[in-house]
C-alpha cells in the first residue's frame, strides 16, 4: 500500500521536486526559486514541471514499495510481547528500511534527476532519454551495469536519514499528539503528524539530498570521488549553505508528500481492514 500511497502523493508534488533539482544542480548565484520557476515555464510551459514522471513512478514502486514494507515488518518483529515499540527501535528498523529503499530506488533515481535536469543543459550536453526504460538502458549500454548505482553511497545515506526521520518521526508525533487531549485517530492527527515529519526530515537530509543530486547528475568526469570529498568539494567552493540548497522547494515538496503519502496511505488501510480484510477474515499477527 505505501507504494500506491507514494505514487498518488507524487502526482501532485513532482513540479516541486523538479525545482529542487534544478536549484541543486545550479552553480553560483542566479538559482533562486523565481529564476529556476522562469527557466522551466520557457522550456516547455506547464508540462515542462512534469519532465521525468515516469522515473518518479518507477522510483516510487521500488524505493517506496521496498522501503515501507521492510518498515512494517521490522516494527511487527520487534515489537514487544504487550504491542509497544520504543523510540529506539523503531528508529533502528527505520534506518534499515532507509537501506533497503534506496538500494532498490536507485537506479530508478538516477533517471529521475537526469530528467528533471535535462533542460537545463546546453542542447549538445543533453541525454534525450525518452522515458525511465529508456534512460536504464541508455546508462546501461554507455556507463556499464555499474552506472545505474552511481551516487548509491549518498542516495542509500539520505534514503536512511529520511525513512529513519520520516516514518519514525510520522509514529512518534502521532503517538505524542494521540497523548494530548486535543487529537483523536482521524485525519486531523494525521496531517499534523505527517507535517511535522516532513519539517524534520526535510532538515536532516537536505546535505546528503544535495550531495546526491551533483553525483548522480554528474557524467564519466564527475569531481565527485566519495561521499565525504564530494560534500567537502562543495563547502570549500560554495561554502556551507550550499549543502541547504534547494531546501526551501524540498520542504514545500516534502510537507504535501508526507502529508499526502501517509494521509493516502491510512485511508487505502482503513479501506482494506474495512472492506477486503474484514470480508476475507484476514488477520493482522
Amino acid at each position: 500500500m505505501g507504494r500506491f500511497a507514494a505514487c498518488a502523493a507524487n502526482f501532485f508534488t513532482h513540479p516541486l521536486d523538479l525545482l529542487k533539482v534544478r536549484q541543486q544542480t545550479m552553480k553560483g548565484t542566479g538559482n533562486g526559486l523565481v529564476h529556476v520557476v522562469r527557466g522551466v515555464f520557457a522550456e516547455r510551459g506547464m508540462l515542462g514541471f512534469y519532465n521525468g514522471m515516469s522515473a518518479a513512478v518507477l522510483r516510487q514502486m521500488t524505493y517506496s514499495m521496498a522501503r515501507f514494507a521492510t518498515y512494517e515488518e521490522l516494527k511487527k518483529r520487534m515489537s514487544r510481547s504487550d504491542g509497544s515499540l520504543p523510540f529506539y527501535r523503531m528508529a533502528f528498523a527505520g534506518i534499515v528500511a532507509g537501506a533497503v529503499g534506496g538500494i532498490c530506488g536507485t537506479p530508478a533515481d538516477i533517471v529521475l534527476v537526469r530528467l528533471q535536469n535535462d533542460g537545463s543543459l546546453p542542447l549538445a550536453q543533453r541525454r534525450n532519454y525518452k522515458h525511465a526504460i529508456d534512460g536504464l538502458v541508455q546508462i546501461t549500454r554507455d556507463e556499464g551495469p555499474r552506472g545505474l548505482f552511481k551516487g548509491a553511497v549518498p542516495n542509500v545515506s539520505r534514503a536512511m536519514l529520511m525513512t529513519g526521520a520520516q516514518l519514525c518521526s510520522y509514529d512518534a508525533f502521532k503517538d505524542l499528539l494521540l497523548s494530548t487531549p486535543y487529537f483523536t485517530n482521524g485525519l486531523a492527527l494525521h496531517f499534523s503528524a505527517s507535517l511535522l515529519s516532513g519539517f524534520v526530515a526535510t532538515t536532516i537530509t537536505s546535505p546528503f539530498d544535495v550531495v546526491k543530486t551533483r553525483v548522480m547528475n554528474a557524467g564519466p568526469t564527475s569531481p565527485y570521488r566519495s561521499l565525504m570529498q564530494a560534500m567537502v568539494l562543495i563547502v570549500r567552493e560554495e561554502g556551507i549553505r550550499a549543502l541547504y540548497k534547494g531546501w526551501t522547494p524540498s520542504f514545500v515538496r516534502m510537507a504535501p508528500q508526507t502529508i499526502l503519502t501517509f494521509i493516502f496511505l491510512e485511508q487505502f488501510r482503513g479501506l482494506y481492514w474495512n472492506n477486503y480484510a474484514r470480508q476475507n477474515r484476514v488477520r493482522f499477527e
